[in-house]
C-alpha cells in the first residue's frame, strides 16, 4: 500500500477486486418463505420457493447464495433435484432444462442455528438478565444469503411473503400486510405478503414481545413497534412520522408507495436503522425518554433518513453497491430537507455544514475515492461519509445549480420514470436533462466519478482608487491540471439586501486549466463585508485572506449563518483583541444558536484563560447546543478557572443528558492539565455520576467514565477497566472499552500491559459493536503493542467493517512506529508549556496593570 502525498491511505486495501452483478439465469418473480423460529435456541428451519421465469433455453443448473444452511432437499415444480452446498452457495442440478419464459418454482428445505449474520437471536444472558427476547435481520449489503437461500444482489426485484410461526405470545412483523394471524397449538403463526417488487436485501422480519402503537397516514396505517417496556418512548419519538411522509411525498413528487409504514424498535440492533420495504428497523437506543427530548434530536432525523429511503433504495433500487450513493446521498440530504421544513433554512444549512465537515474528515484522514467504485474487498467496505455525506452535499449542489423549480423536477422525473425498477448514476443524470435540457455530466465527472474536493484560498482587497473590488481565488488542491475544479461560485458583498434580504450577488467561474484567478468587480461604494461562495453551498475547503474589520462586519451583519461562521473561523487565527471582543459579542448576540455553538468552539481553540468568563457564560445559553459547545470549549483550556466552572456547572440537577456527559468529559481533561492537579477532586465528581446508577442510553455516565479515563491516573484507570465487565450495562460498558485506550502511551509498562490484557479478553468477543470499541480503543493507545491485538481482530473477525477498520488501525499505529508513545509526551510536555505560558503572561498583565494605576496620595 501506498499513501498519497497527503497522507491518505488507499481505499482499495489487498484483495480488492473489480465487482460485477453476476449472470442472471432470469427473473426472480416471487419469493416465499415459510419458516419457524425456536427463539430459545436460536434456530430457523423452513422452505424458501423462488418462482423465476429463465431468460434462455437449456439452463441445466441453478447457482444461489446460501451461506452457512444446512440444505435438506431442492424441489422444482415438486419434483426431487440434485443439489450440492460448499457452505457458501448453493448448486441445484435441474432435472429438465429451463425454457425460456417458462416459470418454474424453485423450493429448498433448509435450517439454520444461530447465523453470523443476517439473522440475530436476542436473549437475557446472567450477566444481562432484563434484555428481551427478540430476532431480527439485517439484510445489507449481503447478509440475507444467511438465513434464507437467494440470489442475493440487489438486481433481482420480486414480491415477497413470510409466513412464520413463533412461539405464542410473540408477534412476527414482516415486509407488506399482514393477511392473516392465527394460533396453532403452542405457535402463533403470522403472514405477511409484500406485493411490491423488491430485492433480496430488504426483506425483513422481526420477532418479540412488542408493544404497538397505531397511527395513520391518508388513511393507511403507521405502525410503531418496541418491547413493552419501552413502549410510552414511541410516540415522542417517532410521532412525527406522518409529517414527514407529507413532506417526502410532496418533495419526490409521488406519494408514499406502499400500504402501510412500519417502524420496530430492537435490542442490540448493529446499526441505527434499516429501511426495509415497507418495514424499517431501528436500534431501541433511539427511543426517547423525556429528559433525553430535551437535547437529542438525532432520532427524528434517523426516523427522516430511514423513511426517505422508501422512496430511494427501495422503490427505486440500485443496480449496484457502485451506486449506493445515489440512494444513500439522497437519504441523508433528506435529514437536510427534514431540518429545513421543521426548524427552517438557517437549521438546515447548519445541519448540511456538519454534514460536509464529516466527509472532508474522512477525507483528510482516511482515504480519499470516487463515489462510484467496482472495487472492493467486500461492498460493506462502500458504506462510509463518501456516500452518505458527500453524496447529501452532491445532492444539494444538484439543487443549487439547477434551482428549486428544476431540480425538483428532476427529482420527480428521476422517481417516477424508476419506480420499482433498478438505476445507476447514468439514469440520474438523464432524468435531469429530459426533465429539464441540462446537462450536469460535468459536475458528477468532478465530484462521483473522481475523488476530492477543491481547496480554496481566497482573498480580498477594496481598491478605493478605482472603486473595484479584488478577489483572488487559488485552486491548492493536488499538483496537476486534472486535480482542478471548474465551478461558478456566487460572491456576495455588503451593500445592503434586496427585497429578498440577500446581499448584493456576483457570480465567477473558477476554470480547471487556472489555478489562480483574479476577479475584479465594479461596486458603487465599498462594501461592509465580502464572502466568497455565498450560502456556501459547494463541497470544499476554504481558506479566507480578509482583513481583519471586514471579517468583523461580515459576523456582525452576513445574513448568511455559514458565512458568519466562516468569519468567525477566520477572526479565531487573528488572535487580536478586536477579533476576541467581536468573538465575545457573537457568542451572547448572535441570533441564531448554531454560530453561537461555533464561536464558543473557536474561543475554546484559543486555549486561553481570557476566554474562560465568555464561555462560563455560554453555559447559560438558552439554547442547549450552545451550553454543550461552551462545556465542550472550556474542556481546551487548562486553568483551574475552567475546572472551578466545570465542576460548579455539573453540581446543576436534572442537566440534560449530552451536556451532563460534555461536562463530566470536559472536566476529566481539564483536571489532568499540569497548572490544575485536580485528578481526585474530579475522580470523586465523576464517580458521584456513575454511582447514580442506570439512565437513558447511559450518555451521561458514559461521559463520567471517559472524562475518568481522561485523568490518566491508576485510580481512574481501575474504574474503567471495571466498567469493562459483562454485567455492566451494554452502553455504558462500550464507553469504558473505548475509553480504556486514552493516556496508555504516557502509562507505566505495568498499566500498559494490564490494559492490553484486558482488551486481549474483549477481543474474543463476538458482538459487533463490542468489536468496534476494542479496535478503537487499540487505536488510542497510540503503542505499537496494539498491533498484534488488531491483526487478530482482522483475521477472525467475521464482519467485513471490523476488519477494515482495525487494518486502517494497524497502518496508522505502523506509520507511527515508536514514536507513538514519544509523541504523547511531547504533546503533554507541549500543554504544560503552553499552560505556564498562559500563567507568566496573566501575572505580567496583572502587575502591568498595577504600574499603571498612578499611587494614591497618603
Amino acid at each position: 500500500m501506498v499513501d498519497d502525498p497527503a497522507g491518505r491511505r488507499p481505499f482499495a486495501l489487498p484483495g480488492a477486486r473489480p465487482h460485477y452483478s453476476p449472470d442472471r439465469p432470469g427473473q426472480v418473480e416471487h419469493l416465499s418463505l415459510d419458516l419457524r423460529l425456536d427463539l430459545a435456541q436460536g434456530r430457523l428451519t423452513g422452505v424458501c420457493e423462488i418462482r423465476i421465469r429463465p431468460v434462455r433455453d437449456g439452463i441445466t443448473s441453478l447457482t444461489l447464495d446460501g451461506v452457512g444452511l444446512e440444505i435438506h432437499g431442492a424441489q422444482v415444480d415438486g419434483v426431487a433435484q440434485g443439489f450440492s452446498s460448499d457452505g457458501e452457495q448453493i448448486q441445484v442440478t435441474l432435472a429438465t432444462p429451463t425454457t425460456a419464459g417458462r416459470p418454474l418454482t424453485l423450493a429448498i428445505a433448509y435450517g439454520v442455528e444461530r447465523p453470523q449474520r443476517g439473522l440475530y437471536f436476542i436473549q437475557p444472558t446472567p450477566d444481562q438478565p432484563d434484555k428481551p427476547i427478540q430476532a431480527w435481520t439485517q439484510g445489507e449489503d449481503e447478509d440475507s444469503r444467511y438465513w434464507f437461500p437467494c440470489f442475493d444482489y440487489p438486481g433481482q426485484l420480486a414480491t415477497t411473503e413470510v409466513r412464520v410461526a413463533v412461539p405464542r405470545g410473540y408477534r412476527a412483523v414482516a415486509n407488506g400486510e399482514l393477511l392473516s394471524q392465527e394460533t396453532q397449538g403452542e405457535w402463533a403463526v403470522f403472514h405477511w405478503r409484500q406485493n411490491q417488487v423488491h430485492p433480496s436485501y430488504l426483506v425483513a422480519l422481526a420477532v418479540g414481545d412488542f408493544a404497538v402503537v397505531e397511527d395513520t397516514w391518508r388513511g393507511r396505517p403507521v405502525t410503531y413497534y418496541a418491547d413493552q417496556s419501552l413502549a410510552e418512548r414511541l410516540p415522542r419519538s417517532l410521532g412525527k412520522t406522518p409529517r414527514m411522509m407529507d413532506l417526502f411525498s410532496e418533495r419526490f413528487g409521488t406519494a408514499y408507495p406502499y400500504p402501510g409504514y412500519g417502524q420496530v424498535c430492537v435490542a442490540d440492533f448493529i446499526f441505527g436503522g434499516m429501511e426495509n420495504t415497507s418495514l424499517t428497523l431501528l436500534t431501541d437506543r433511539c427511543l426517547l425518554d423525556e429528559r433525553a427530548a430535551l437535547d437529542h434530536f438525532w432520532t427524528e432525523n434517523l426516523v427522516a433518513h430511514e423513511l426517505a429511503h422508501q422512496w430511494f433504495g427501495d422503490l427505486v433500487v440500485i443496480k449496484h453497491w457502485a451506486h449506493a450513493w445515489l440512494k444513500e446521498g439522497m437519504a441523508t440530504y433528506s435529514e437536510v430537507l427534514w431540518n429545513e421544513a421543521e426548524y427552517g433554512p438557517d437549521a438546515a444549512a447548519y445541519y448540511r455544514l456538519g454534514q460536509m465537515r464529516s466527509y472532508l474528515e474522512e477525507d483528510s484522514s482516511r482515504y480519499r475515492r470516487p463515489m462510484v467504485t467496482h472495487i472492493y474487498r467486500e461492498a460493506i467496505e462502500l458504506y462510509d461519509r463518501h456516500i452518505y455525506e458527500k453524496g447529501a452535499c452532491v445532492y444539494h449542489m444538484l439543487r443549487q445549480t439547477l434551482g428549486e423549480d428544476l431540480f425538483w423536477a428532476s427529482i420527480r422525473a428521476f422517481v417516477q420514470t424508476h419506480a420499482h425498477q433498478t438505476v445507476e448514476t447514468s439514469d440520474l443524470v438523464r432524468a435531469v436533462e429530459v426533465a429539464t435540457g441540462r446537462n450536469l455530466q460535468f459536475l458528477l465527472d468532478q465530484y462521483v466519478f473522481r475523488g476530492g474536493h477543491p481547496d480554496f484560498k481566497v482573498s480580498y482587497a477594496w481598491e478605493s482608487t478605482t472603486q473595484t473590488a479584488q478577489v483572488t481565488v487559488q485552486q491548492t488542491q493536488g499538483s496537476a491540471e486534472e486535480d482542478l475544479f471548474d465551478l461558478t461560485l456566487p460572491l456576495s458583498f455588503g451593500l445592503g439586501l434586496d427585497e429578498a434580504g440577500r446581499p448584493r450577488m456576483q457570480t465567477v467561474r473558477v476554470r480547471s486549466h487556472q489555478r489562480q484567478q483574479v476577479f475584479y468587480i465594479p461596486l458603487p461604494q465599498k462594501p461592509l463585508f465580502f464572502a466568497f461562495d455565498s450560502g456556501h453551498h459547494t463541497l470544499k475547503t476554504l481558506e479566507l485572506e480578509v482583513a481583519e474589520p471586514d471579517l468583523i462586519a461580515q459576523l456582525r451583519h452576513d445574513p448568511d449563518p455559514l458565512g458568519r461562521i466562516a468569519a468567525a473561523q477566520a477572526l479565531g487565527k487573528k488572535g487580536t483583541r478586536p477579533a476576541g471582543q467581536a468573538l465575545a459579542a457573537a457568542l451572547s448576540e448572535d441570533p441564531f444558536w448554531g454560530v453561537r455553538v461555533e464561536v464558543a468552539g473557536v474561543l475554546g481553540g484559543l486555549r486561553q484563560a481570557e476566554v474562560i468568563p465568555l464561555l462560563a457564560q455560554g453555559l447559560a445559553d438558552p439554547e442547549v447546543r450552545v451550553r454543550k459547545a461552551s462545556a465542550q470549549a472550556l474542556g481546551q483550556c487548562p486553568f483551574r478557572e475552567s475546572f472551578a466552572v466545570l465542576h460548579a456547572a455539573l453540581q446543576q440537577p436534572n442537566l440534560p443528558y449530552s451536556l451532563e456527559a460534555t461536562l463530566a468529559t470536559a472536566l476529566g481533561k481539564v483536571a489532568a492539565a499540569p497548572l490544575v492537579n485536580g485528578e481526585d477532586e474530579a475522580l470523586d465528581r465523576l464517580q458521584a455520576i456513575l454511582n447514580r446508577g442506570p439512565s437513558w442510553n447511559e450518555v451521561a455516565r458514559g461521559g463520567a467514565i471517559t472524562g475518568i479515563a481522561h485523568l490518566k491516573t491508576p485510580a481512574g484507570r481501575a474504574v474503567v477497566l471495571d466498567y469493562t465487565q459483562a454485567a455492566i450495562p451494554q452502553a455504558l460498558r462500550l464507553a469504558a472499552i473505548r475509553a480504556l485506550g486514552i493516556g496508555v502511551a504516557v502509562a507505566d509498562p505495568l498499566a500498559q500491559a494490564q490494559v492490553l490484557a484486558r482488551l486481549e479478553q474483549l477481543a474474543g468477543e463476538t458482538f459487533f459493536l463490542t468489536q468496534v470499541a476494542v479496535v478503537t480503543a487499540l487505536e488510542r493507545t497510540e503503542t505499537p503493542q496494539a498491533i498484534p491485538l488488531l491483526r487478530r481482530l482482522h483475521t477472525q473477525s467475521s464482519d467485513g467493517r471490523v476488519r477494515r477498520m482495525a487494518e486502517e488501525a494497524m497502518g496508522r499505529l505502523q506509520s507511527q512506529g515508536p514514536a507513538g508513545a514519544t509523541l504523547q509526551q511531547m504533546r503533554a510536555d507541549l500543554e504544560k508549556l503552553q499552560g505556564e505560558n498562559q500563567d507568566l503572561r496573566r501575572r505580567l498583565e496583572k502587575l502591568e496593570a498595577r504600574l499603571a494605576t498612578p499611587a494614591e496620595t497618603p
